[in-house]
């Protein structure tokens, strides 16, 4: 148990001869007032620091309140005596006024000893929101209900309603953190009103190792990574460095715990379910809302219940249940709702497990995903420092777990004994196949069977527990004299796993069958991978532990065919070479020509000793930052102050032109690309010129080739949108189904917006470019989407066809009596 320096709860004359644990270092002191405080055991004044000569007056032993009871139960079991309230037990006494402020002042984190767990808010809302609805809650309700800005009077529909949220944090990456603070700044606020964090995870391109390519990152981003530790120290955020690991997995180790609602402007956010938590991606302008103190929006979300029962075992791991998921309910089955585990397989996946399958939950669109609190959750926290917290959520644990009875709006089942291990692909992640069956399947639709590359790591899949189990694959090769097939990547998610499976032996088994151990960041899975084993255009194969696998998601390759699966079956096909060996049947044959079979790695969930924190990456926010100075140059190429876009003239938006009919998957990679395009993050107009790039016209079938309407010729998507904005003429994008799947990142809304675009009209959006709200528009038949998504934010209007079929009807073609222009008035009604 973790106390402030004052209590030092430690027994004068034990009978065991043994002395309490002490308090770590920088433990809090006890804000209790002067007056009437009771007498510190230690004999010292709180908050001061304990000395050699400091002795304590009694002794004692810390015993945990029934949760139940709480405050009830040392009411009725203590009674005060001048400044110490206390209950004889033989020898033994209790120090009443510190138990009651270690209950009520647990801090979020080590790094913000001031800013603390409120489950006492928490409970009192859900206590108010389950009297006005008088059902049983899903722990999905009860943590986003928990948060409501008004529990009272906020009126509560599942799919229906918008809710007033409080969230608790925010956390940002650096690619998408320039454009929030940007906007940030324009706002005028000295400092942040929640505590907010920026990761340096996405500008770091796999090129040749992890000390050299983290060298290189530093050197070609120094002006972006210094305005935004400029910008953090002078607003109040923290700043971890280059070099920390990737943000997910440091949100996991220091900031995630149960109960906490978190944004993050990363689509991958929900990663923190893995502890408990309602963490969710957003764009910026979502996070800049709650970093100025103003209530969230969000649709009040549906609920998919996720039933486990049986237990993980042999082949079969955490990666295996999303992938399973997401072939049921495919990439959009998931938009509007949270989906909540539950059921008595839980216990069986390890609180990094989890974290797993709620981080791929964004490719189905969800909301978030979400476990319940359980023992795997506190060793977890334990392990990571983090005891108080989770004796903390033990007294609380009746709010961290969903009410027996409570309904789901659908209900998926899955046995985890008869799950077997997966691999998705290739182009999408919902594509679903048992390892067993890849081969055949692959083999009949012509995709390339053996394997360039094999890549593990990443935010998915870059645990301790997950390097160990790959190692526990690549050990076995080794004692066969074999190594990897395939050229094999290990991207580790923080430095405290890249430090301790250092420690551990896992990083130099994994060098020794072939890998290569990247810098502890994103890397090839978000396209920051300077690829030279293929030319553009080669049709190829890659099986990646990673989380997104559209065309050209990893290496700019369109014909790179990517395949996700969990860091096990990729460290085993790595080996083998091909697509065609399944571990749990096929053999390999040793350096010695004998025939083996691997057998089901084993490995320990977390570190036997102590996690290796490595090297502090960490920069505080200074108390005082009034001196800070934040600088752009006004002729950078990386970062631009923003201008306010035109505002509305206040009438009906008439005879737009079509700037684009996209055919099929548009995602937020065919919008606005990642890769190369990264650097151009903070600055709005340079990097505006990938607009819509990827994304194919229904008119010729091609790839950023557009006509303009003026002109007839064909040219790139950005240069006809600049035309366009030159000569006064507003425009529209047609989309598909799905229209704006994957990533957070808004600048797939900022870009059109900038470049003249006025409406994007669909079949469908993904989940953060919108949701239902009722509206249509005259002469075609749309509806207005959510408010609050990326596209409204920046003043573009999200608009669905209230007939799909509808898309159909708008035609490309040259000529001037071609109808290029959308006919009537979007102006919703």
């Amino acid at each position: 148990m973790n106390l402030p320096p004052c209590r030092l709860w430690r027994p004068l004359t034990s009978r065991l001869g043994q002395r309490q644990p002490q308090p770590r270092a920088g433990a809090r002191s006890c804000p209790l007032p002067a007056r009437g405080r009771a007498r510190p055991l230690c004999g010292r004044p709180h908050g001061s620091s304990p000395t050699a000569a400091a002795k304590p007056t009694w002794g004692g032993e810390i015993r945990k309140f029934p949760a139940t009871n709480g405050l009830q139960f040392f009411l009725d079991h203590y009674f005060w005596q001048g400044q110490r309230a206390t209950k004889a037990l033989g020898a033994r006494q209790y120090h009443v006024a510190s138990v009651l402020c270690q209950r009520a002042k647990v801090a979020m984190s080590h790094f913000e000893p001031n800013e603390y767990i409120r489950y006492d808010l928490l409970e009192k809302n859900i206590n108010i929101v389950r009297k006005r609805l008088n059902r049983p809650l899903t722990l999905s309700e009860k943590i986003v209900y928990g948060h409501l800005d008004d529990p009272a009077n906020q009126e509560i529909e599942r799919g229906k309603t918008y809710l007033r949220l409080r969230p608790d944090r925010v956390a940002m990456q650096d690619a998408t953190a320039q454009m929030a603070m940007l906007q940030f700044i324009s706002s005028g606020l000295p400092k942040v009103a929640v505590p907010s964090t920026i990761h340096c995870d996405h500008l770091i391109e796999a090129q040749l190792g992890g000390e050299k390519d983290l060298r290189r990152a530093k050197d070609i981003n120094q002006e972006v990574y210094n305005f935004l530790a400029t910008a953090g120290a002078k607003y109040g955020v923290g700043f971890w460095r280059p070099g920390s690991g990737i943000i997910h997995q440091i949100i996991l180790e220091n900031y995630a715990y149960p109960g906490v609602l978190l944004i993050g402007t990363d689509s991958h956010t929900p990663n923190g379910g893995g502890l408990g938590g309602i963490c969710i991606g957003v764009g910026g302008a979502d996070a800049v809302d709650v970093m100025a103190g103003i209530p969230w929006e969000l649709k009040c979300p549906k609920v998919i219940g996720v039933k486990l029962t049986g237990s993980l075992s042999g082949w079969t791991s955490p990666k295996d249940v999303i992938l399973k998921v997401a072939g049921i309910l495919t990439v959009k089955g998931g938009t509007g709702a949270i989906v909540e585990y539950h059921g008595p397989g839980v216990d069986s996946i390890s609180c990094t497990g989890m974290a797993t399958i709620c981080n791929m939950g964004a490719e189905i669109g969800a909301t978030t995903s979400v476990f319940p609190y359980n023992h795997r959750m506190k060793k977890y926290l334990s392990k990571t420092g983090r005891a108080d917290i989770a004796n903390l959520a033990d007294e609380f644990k009746d709010h961290l777990v969903p009410d027996s009875g409570c309904h789901y709006d659908q209900l998926i089942e899955i046995n985890l004994s008869e799950l077997k291990p997966h691999i998705n692909g290739p182009f999408t992640p919902d594509l679903a196949h048992p390892v067993a069956e890849v081969g055949s399947v692959a083999e009949k639709e012509g995709w390339p069977l053996d394997i360039r590359v094999g890549l593990i790591g990443s935010c998915t899949n870059s645990s301790y527990e997950d390097m160990g189990r790959s190692a526990a694959v690549a050990k076995q090769a080794l004692a066969h004299g074999l190594q990897c097939k395939s050229q094999f990547t290990i991207t580790p998610g923080s430095e405290q796993i890249r430090a301790t499976i250092e420690r551990d032996g896992y990083a130099q088994i994994l060098r020794d069958v072939g890998g290569i151990v990247l810098a502890n960041a994103c890397g090839p899975c978000i396209g920051q991978w300077d690829r030279k084993d293929i030319k553009k255009g080669e049709k190829n194969t890659i099986v990646t532990s990673y989380n997104r696998n559209f065309t050209g998601r990893n290496d700019a390759n369109p014909e790179t065919h990517a395949f996700v699966t969990s860091p096990e079956i990729v460290t085993a096909l790595a080996i083998a070479g091909t697509l065609k060996f399944n571990p749990e049947t096929d053999f390999l044959t040793g350096k010695d020509g004998k025939k083996f079979k691997l057998e089901a790695p084993d490995a320990d969930e977390l570190p036997r000793a102590e996690f290796d924190p490595g090297q502090d990456t960490y920069q505080h926010p200074p108390k005082d930052s009034s001196g800070q100075q934040v600088d752009v140059s006004p002729t950078s190429q990386r970062l631009q102050l923003l201008e306010p876009f035109d505002k509305w003239d206040g009438r009906d938006l008439e005879d737009l032109q079509i700037l684009i009919k996209v055919k099929g998957k548009c995602t937020t990679d065919h919008i606005s690309a990642a890769g190369p395009w990264l650097k151009f993050r903070g600055h709005l107009d340079n990097i505006s010129n990938n607009l819509l790039i990827g994304a194919i016209n229904v008119e010729n079938g091609k790839a950023n080739s557009v006509r303009n309407a003026v002109t007839q010729e064909f040219g790139p998507v950005p240069d006809t949108a600049r035309y366009y904005k030159k000569h006064g003429i507003r425009w529209v994008v047609i989309g598909d189904e799905n229209y704006g799947e994957g990533s957070s990142r808004e600048h797939a809304a900022l870009e059109p917006r900038h470049l003249g675009g006025r409406a994007i009209i669909t079949k469908s959006f993904a989940r953060i470019h919108g949701s239902h709200v009722t509206g249509r528009a005259t002469k075609l038949a749309l509806a207005v989407r959510d408010p609050e998504t990326n596209l409204k934010k920046q003043g573009l209007l999200p608009l669905t066809f209230a007939d799909p079929a509808d898309y159909n009807k708008i035609h490309l073609g040259a000529g001037p009596s071609s109808p290029r222009a959308l006919p009537g008035s979007t102006k919703p009604t």
